[in-house]
C-alpha cells in the first residue's frame, strides 16, 4: 500500500485536525475504502488518537472499513419504495449478485447495501449504483442493469 497518498492528502488539508472528515473522504476515494495502516498513518500525521480516527470512520455510514467492489449499488428500503415492491428488487439484486447486503461479490466488482432512504421517493422503488439513480425499479430490470455496469469497465 502507498501510504504516500495518506501523506499528500494530509498536506494538502494542512494537517489541520479540524480537516479529518475531509481526509478520510479523500482516503476512501483513493483506496475505495478505509485501510487500517491508511488510518494509523493519518492518526500519526494529525496527532491525533487513533480511536478518534475510528470513532469518526465508524461514525458515518459512508465510510467502509472493509474493501468495496468497484461499483456500490445502494437500495431503498424506506417507506414509499417498500410499498412499491423494493423488498423483491433486493431479494433481486440478492440472487444475482450472490451477495448479502454490507457484502462485496467474489470479484469485487459490486458491493450491496440496503439503506433507509435515498431521497427520491417518486421514483421507488429506488436503486442508485455510483450515484446514479435507477427509478421505478422492478425485478425484470435488474439484471440488465446490472449488466450495463459489469461491462462499463468504469
Amino acid at each position: 500500500m502507498e501510504l504516500e497518498k495518506v501523506d499528500e492528502i494530509v498536506e494538502r488539508n494542512d494537517a489541520a485536525p479540524s480537516m479529518l472528515i475531509a481526509m478520510l473522504q479523500e482516503i476512501q476515494s483513493e483506496y475505495n475504502y478505509l485501510p487500517k495502516d491508511a488510518l494509523k498513518r493519518l492518526a500519526g500525521r494529525l496527532e491525533v488518537p487513533l480511536s478518534r480516527v475510528y470513532s469518526v470512520a465508524n461514525f458515518y455510514k459512508a465510510f467502509s472499513l472493509v474493501p468495496r467492489g468497484r461499483h456500490l449499488v445502494q437500495t431503498c428500503l424506506g417507506t414509499a419504495c417498500h410499498v412499491r415492491g423494493a423488498d423483491k428488487v433486493l431479494e433481486q439484486l440478492q440472487r444475482t449478485l450472490d451477495v448479502k447486503p454490507g457484502g462485496t461479490t467474489d470479484d469485487q466488482e459490486f458491493s450491496l447495501e440496503a439503506v433507509h432512504c435515498l431521497g427520491a421517493c417518486a421514483l421507488g422503488p429506488v436503486v442508485v449504483i455510483d450515484g446514479e439513480y435507477h427509478g421505478k425499479m422492478t425485478v425484470g430490470k435488474v439484471e440488465s442493469m446490472l449488466k450495463a455496469y459489469r461491462n462499463s469497465g468504469g
